[in-house]
């Protein structure tokens, strides 16, 4: 991997993690929950996929990363469901 490639991959996860730090204050929780849960699955799941594609060199393997991403996303779908559905008024 080129040493650009490597570095805006890790300024994406730092940003993300910015973003998943902010998240988890306590007003946002306390306000909008749902919402909160959400932007956090969302972010790991981004967090991951750069994960998978930069570092583990799933970039140059295009058929398994492909793989990887499709169980990821179910796994993330899968999370989420379980996640709203305390949530769901019914």
């Amino acid at each position: 991997m080129k040493d650009q490639q490597l570095h805006i991959a890790w300024g994406s996860l730092m940003a993300l993690s910015l973003g998943s730090t902010l998240l988890s204050q306590p007003g946002i929780w306390a306000l909008w929950p749902v919402a909160a849960g959400v932007g956090a699955l969302v972010l790991a799941w981004l967090k991951a996929r750069i994960v998978l594609s930069r570092y583990l060199g799933l970039a140059a393997a295009p058929s398994w990363q492909r793989g990887f991403e499709i169980s990821l996303a179910l796994f993330c779908l899968l999370l989420l469901g379980l996640y709203l559905l305390p949530h769901y008024p019914g």
